[in-house]
């Protein structure tokens, strides 16, 4: 990944490594940013709202999460051609496609509105308040909605930004509105606005990322603004577009469902302790999404290019970061989540050793999808990635009305497990004909690392439920150390020529960072 791509940065070339390492730089600044305000806020909120209101809150945010796909996804669909096209001298095409994403988006204007109107009403029903909470659960929804809406004004730019591989260029913007946003939210709390105050504090940090988004693209790229598209071009973007959104309808219900689920079949107070207890899997799998999809758009230009067996390498390294990283994390979070929680919120919110352990795997599972799908994406073959994900997604929900009732939390688990299981099965293939490779699973590759992480995992489990640590000065060395010594045994659990390869691919990104 040494290629020079014409981007100068102080007076030096970027290289595709380079950019990569930019964009995962900023990408984890921000997302470090965003964690250490949760860390911060999540306690005052919880205490400052209650236990079952705060669960409310996590359901109207999962709730608010179903409007996007409502917009057609036009600015995802942008990044996309961006991406592809980055190389490609003629401006007055990216333009023109700017013109066609804001066109889509005016003709899905009036679902927006619809869906929003929908789930606000719907709301206290799903979130199962008394009589005298639902008009202030409905003007809190309505608040998250019209969030929603004001983001979109940061999204075409931000699109542009992403597709262009400059998505370094905003180091230190959004962690900086993340800030501002936990400011916002607990300063609601502390006044008594409630549910209420907090979705206005969503509105008015969707305001400022809008705008803030529209001048960075100004600067960084010379070209953008929006032309006059051509039908055929609106036609095309707005194919892709639909098949993103459905993507994104499928998503929603396959891996934002489950709160949504335990809230209704439960109760919102086993949703308060869910989301606690995933909070540490759910924020590790946020540090690799941002990581890996820092690679994507210079990936998407080598796809682009039809440079198949370059984008083969790459994939076999991507998975093997990632299979790392998830099962050096994953085990340290099951030695250590429950301590943590002890010291965070209070040990009642745990939710046990199986539920710990269960939520891990599905993060672990996660995150290998996510990294075909990608891959898919940035192949420009979304259709493929939404139907296997539908019937991912009917077999989630179907199982998780089932099992549920009968397990709680760790019937959820297992239900969202089987479910996804079709996609980690499906996307390798669909990725395979995408490069132009074989079109089978790669079993024999594959089991060795599943047979390591498998033990590290349940050594881990047991360890966990029988450590508990009482203070945050021997909980922080602990879990430094925990990771260093899981990612050397994982390390391990790689053939050799694989385990070179990552450890040369992090010393690339080592340099591409320091320049």
């Amino acid at each position: 990944m040494a290629e020079a791509v014409g981007l100068q940065l102080e007076g030096r070339p970027v290289t595709l490594t380079r950019r990569a390492s930019l964009n995962a730089l900023q990408s984890l600044l921000d997302y470090a940013a965003k964690m250490a305000v949760g860390l911060v806020v999540t306690p005052f909120l919880v205490h400052g709202l209650g236990r079952a209101l705060y669960g409310v809150w996590e359901i109207l945010n999962q709730l608010a999460s179903y409007i996007s796909p409502a917009d057609g996804r036009p600015s995802s669909a942008l990044r996309l051609v961006v991406a592809n096209q980055q190389a490609d001298p003629n401006v007055a095409a990216k333009r023109r496609a700017v013109g066609a994403a804001l066109v889509v988006w005016l003709c899905f204007f009036p679902l927006i509105v619809v869906i929003a109107a929908g789930l606000v009403w719907l709301a206290p029903t799903i979130a199962k308040v008394t009589p005298d909470e639902r008009g202030t659960v409905r003007i809190a929804a309505a608040l998250l909605g019209g969030s929603f809406l004001l983001q979109t004004l940061g999204a075409v730019p931000e699109a542009v930004l992403r597709g262009m591989n400059l998505g370094f260029k905003r180091m230190g913007l959004q962690a900086s509105l993340d800030i501002v946003a936990g400011l916002l939210m607990a300063a609601a709390v502390a006044l008594g606005f409630g549910l209420a105050g907090l979705g206005l504090a969503q509105i008015l940090t969707a305001l400022a990322t809008g705008a803030c988004f529209w001048v960075l693209v100004r600067r960084y790229v010379p070209w953008f603004r929006a032309a006059r598209p051509t039908r055929p071009e609106v036609r095309a973007l707005a194919g892709m577009s639909v098949w993103i959104a459905l993507g994104e309808v499928v998503a929603k219900l396959l891996l934002a469902s489950d709160v949504v689920i335990l809230g209704a079949v439960l109760t919102p107070a086993i949703v308060t302790t869910y989301v606690l207890t995933r909070y540490a899997s759910r924020t590790a799998l946020g540090i690799l999404q941002f990581t890996v999809s820092a690679a994507m758009p210079g990936l998407a230009g080598v796809i682009g290019q039809r440079d198949f067996d370059r984008a083969a390498q790459l994939r076999r390294e991507l998975l093997t970061l990632t299979w790392v990283f998830a099962a050096a994390v994953g085990s340290t979070i099951l030695v250590w989540n429950r301590s943590f929680l002890s010291l965070w919120v209070g040990g009642n919110l745990y939710a046990g050793l199986w539920p710990n352990l269960l939520i891990v795997l599905l993060a672990a599972q996660t995150a290998i999808i996510r990294t075909d799908a990608y891959f898919i994406d940035a192949s420009l073959l979304p259709r493929q990635r939404v139907i296997y994900g539908a019937v991912a997604t009917a077999v989630s929900i179907a199982a998780a009305l089932l099992l549920t009732p009968l397990w709680g939390i760790a019937g959820l688990c297992l239900a969202l497990l089987l479910g996804r299981s079709t996609q980690a099965v499906a996307y390798p293939l669909v990725v395979a004909r995408a490069l132009e490779r074989p079109r089978r699973l790669p079993w024999t590759a594959v089991a060795r690392p599943a047979a390591a992480m498998g033990l590290l995992f349940a050594a881990a489990a047991v360890l966990g439920d029988r450590l508990l640590v009482r203070h945050w000065v021997a909980w922080a060395p602990l879990v430094v150390l925990t990771f260093a010594a899981t990612g050397a045994l994982a390390l391990g659990g790689l053939e050799r020529d694989d385990r070179r390869k990552v450890l040369q691919r992090c010393r690339d990104l080592a340099r591409g960072i320091r320049g």
